[in-house]
């Protein structure tokens, strides 16, 4: 994707509106927003995911980060069903990595990145951004199609045709997925060169949630999310500064 910011002919300071799910590679997208010279405008849902903590994780982060503004976007998709993470179905755990990349898990929202960069793009016409920031990850991919190259891709060319600005003045707005090609490892990595607090993240698909103000919640240690940022903290040698129920024994061990 092209860095927006360092077009000719735009303000210093351009807009992105960043999608913000409180979750570790969310956090680091935000960051890579501002360190690239942009405005941030950070954009959470409560989609009615069973998680309920993430939108505590994502105030924090936004607030860490120093984002603009930051705006929580009501929008039930848990009335349309057909993912772990909204409804009463089973989040597989202990899962191998073959297993992790085969297939579309059931933790997959149906076109959630779709709903979700839709409602990007009318807040960025609104603001006058042309850039959304989201942090889909292909190498770490783990069956969800709407984290591929093909589907950001797609919806770039969506927007500018889907805009008032698009059609009245050739406005491009741009998908920018800074994580895109990186592995988990990297992703951390650069969350320390960005000096992101990754404590106030959350990336569990199950996590126990407890008293947000004493402890905040605990991550399962085993869901699909949990053993990828896992692995991403012991590749990169550092240590994770989340709470585990059920940490594997090859995880990094916190001091």
């Amino acid at each position: 994707m092209v860095d927006a910011s360092r077009e000719p002919g735009r303000e210093t300071d351009p807009k992105a509106v960043c999608l913000v799910s409180g979750g570790m590679d969310s956090a680091v997208t935000l960051a890579e927003a501002g360190a690239r010279g942009f405005e941030t405008y950070a954009l959470s849902f409560d989609y009615g995911q069973r998680a309920r903590a993430e939108l505590d994780c994502a105030r924090a982060v936004a607030r860490s980060l120093r984002a603009s503004d930051h705006r929580i976007v009501r929008l039930d998709l848990s009335a349309l069903g057909g993912s772990a993470l909204t409804d009463d179905i089973e989040v597989p755990k202990g899962r191998t990595p073959a297993e992790i990349s085969s297939g579309v898990p059931p933790t997959y929202v149906p076109a959630r990145n779709t709903v979700f960069l839709s409602v990007a793009l009318g807040w960025a016409e609104t603001l006058g951004a042309r850039d959304l920031f989201l942090g889909v990850n292909a190498i770490d991919y783990s069956g969800y199609p709407d984290c591929r190259p093909e589907f950001l891709a797609a919806f770039e060319a969506l927007a500018s045709t889907a805009t008032a600005q698009g059609a009245e003045s050739g406005a491009r707005f741009r998908v920018q997925a800074p994580l895109l090609e990186l592995s988990k490892r990297e992703i951390v990595l650069r969350a320390e060169e960005l000096g992101i607090d990754l404590g106030l993240t959350l990336s569990c698909y199950d996590p126990i949630e407890t008293d947000p103000i004493e402890s905040g919640p605990i991550s399962c240690g085993a869901c699909d999310a949990c053993l990828l940022r896992l692995r991403g903290f012991r590749e990169a040698q550092r240590s994770d500064p989340l709470p585990y129920a059920d940490e594997p024994a090859t995880s990094p061990r916190r001091h």
